[in-house]
């Protein structure tokens, strides 16, 4: 290591009262990281040669411990509520000030690494943990600068994250023992109780969600993408189970990112370096690409072995059903390097809709982009979760509310703009039932989303009849090569067309009911594309 880098590392370390740790590990490789963790029995190696850990009691986000601090920067800025918890900033320097204390010789696994693809854009973050796995996670989700990049570094933003200290929330101002909170004015994300390193990730995402819009009109977006041979972009935006990973993944186009990306004046653009893939019933048939990427240097989590070997059981859910792996980009054949591509030519919403109302496919207005946007509508059907024994709706503000520090109006207006600017052609995909809801009707064969959506990118139905379905009004285009006409037109595979007509407002009261929540800063633009309710 240059003089510079340790220079600069211990500059970091000092500003942060790090000064005195046993040791600093600076930006390991993957092989040294992986030592470090079989030696300290973090994790095992699999028959692939992927590192395979646990995460202990957290085996995924804890939305309700995730906090903002509250000062001059977020104050008039944050969306304050059940998602952004506001944070005291004294709470937050005297729970630093302990944190860092029981630090106090110990051994750090520091990284240096960028969030976003595009230099105009990206954010230097510095990554300091106490397990050497969640080093490897964090090599692997965030971009690997060169050599010559990592001289004189002074990151943007720090990322604290030691999962072994526990707050004590009588004193601590926190809910539980475990927490995750950002400080804007102190440039930290502190992260502690908690050994899922998702938390990171998405640390750096929310810190991203609020500058870039805010600062840069920069349109940060929870979501896939792609771009064909002819250099066309497409987006994809769906909650879990709508299958944005499974219809992102297309053999005959590259992959930009899997997850997280920024749209600019320059084009979209991967916030990340991997991917952060869901594991759970994987196969080489199912999810080639993913399965394959499973080798030295991925990291695997809360899966189990075969019994007697070290081969993975993927269908094993003792753990839980959240098992994940990371591994970087460009184990994927075929992504992009760099993860940038052109402003989007298409944007693909997509919905499981259990109550078969949508159609397969339709073409949405401005307007009504807008809407479905901040709605960020799905629905879980029976048996997914105790209690649930009917399709029920499922809502998440621009797909990704969790990690959106600013209301949603503030993404959905950027959107719009951009669609304009850009003459982008938005499409709703409905991957759930058709004639008829969860239950009475039949899930819409994949093989038929797929071509309709082949057919949306390579501009088949750019000059198609399109007509307009009642109450939510959308446009579904009369013919798609290759899929039955009486599959386009949801009500008509209905046998009981009362039926539809009831099941359609019940939705649409549902879109309603959920978007009160934003309609007190939505503008006129975007309330006209919310569907009609009958006056009653």
């Amino acid at each position: 290591m240059k003089r510079s880098n340790l220079e600069s590392i211990f500059k970091g370390l000092k500003s942060l009262g790090l000064a005195n740790a046993k040791g600093v590990l600076w930006n390991l490789t993957p092989a040294e990281l992986v030592s470090e963790a079989i030696k300290n029995q973090e994790g095992v190696l699999t028959s692939t040669g992927a590192l395979m850990c646990d995460t202990g009691k957290f085996t995924g986000r804890s939305p309700k411990d995730r906090y903002i601090v509250e000062d001059d920067i977020t104050r008039d800025k944050v969306w304050w509520g059940n998602i952004n918890i506001p944070f005291d900033s004294e709470k937050f320097n005297k729970l630093f000030d302990k944190v860092v204390s029981s630090l106090a010789y110990k051994r750090l696994f520091v990284r240096d690494a960028y969030a976003g693809a595009d230099p105009d854009f990206r954010l230097k973050v510095r990554v300091i943990d106490t397990q050497a796995w969640h080093n490897l996670f964090c090599y692997n989700m965030f971009i690997r600068p060169e050599k010559e990049e990592l001289v004189d570094f002074e990151p943007d933003f720090t990322i604290v994250a030691v999962p072994e200290y526990m707050a004590n929330p009588a004193e601590d101002g926190t809910r539980a023992a475990n927490f995750a909170i950002i400080n804007f004015t102190r440039k930290i994300i502190l992260v502690g109780g908690t050994g899922y390193t998702g938390e990171s990730k998405k640390g750096i995402f929310s810190v991203l969600n609020f500058l870039l819009p805010d600062q840069q009109n920069v349109l940060s977006m929870h979501c896939s993408a792609n771009i064909g041979e002819e250099g066309d972009t497409a987006i994809f935006f769906g909650l879990s189970g709508t299958g944005k990973t499974t219809l992102s993944a297309d053999p005959d186009r590259h992959l930009i990112g899997d997850d997280e990306h920024g749209w600019s004046e320059n084009g979209v653009f991967n916030f990340e370096g991997g991917c952060y893939a869901k594991v759970i019933d994987l196969t080489r048939e199912s999810e080639p690409q993913i399965y394959d990427a499973i080798k030295f240097g991925s990291l695997l989590e809360n899966t189990r072995f075969i019994p007697g070997t070290s081969i993975v059981d993927f269908s094993n859910k003792e753990v839980t059903e959240n098992t994940r792996v990371s591994y970087p980009i460009d184990y994927i054949s075929g992504a992009c390097c760099p993860s940038t591509g052109s402003h989007p030519k298409n944007i693909f919403f997509l919905t499981c809709d259990a109550y078969g109302v949508f159609p397969p496919i339709s073409k949405l207005t401005v307007s009504q982009a807008m809407y479905h946007f901040i709605s960020g509508y799905t629905a879980k059907v029976a048996g997914t979760e105790a209690g649930i024994t009917e399709p029920t709706s499922v809502f998440s503000a621009c797909f990704g509310a969790p990690f959106m520090p600013l209301h949603p109006t503030k993404y959905a207006e950027l959107l719009g703009e951009k669609i304009k600017e850009h003459e982008v052609n938005i499409w709703l995909i409905n991957t759930g039932w058709t004639g008829g809801a969860y239950g009475t009707g039949h899930r819409i064969p994949l093989k038929y989303t797929r071509r309709m959506i082949s057919a949306a990118l390579n501009g088949e139905l750019d000059n198609v009849e399109y007509n307009e379905l009642p109450t939510f009004g959308l446009n579904y285009p009369s013919s798609c090569p290759g899929v039955p006409e009486e599959l386009l037109n949801p009500r008509n595979t209905w046998a009981d067309k009362t039926k539809y007509d009831e099941k359609a407002q019940i939705l649409a009261e549902n879109f309603a009911s959920n978007f009160r929540n934003y309609e007190s800063y939505a503008n006129d633009e975007i309330m006209s594309g919310a569907p009609a309710l009958e006056q009653v």
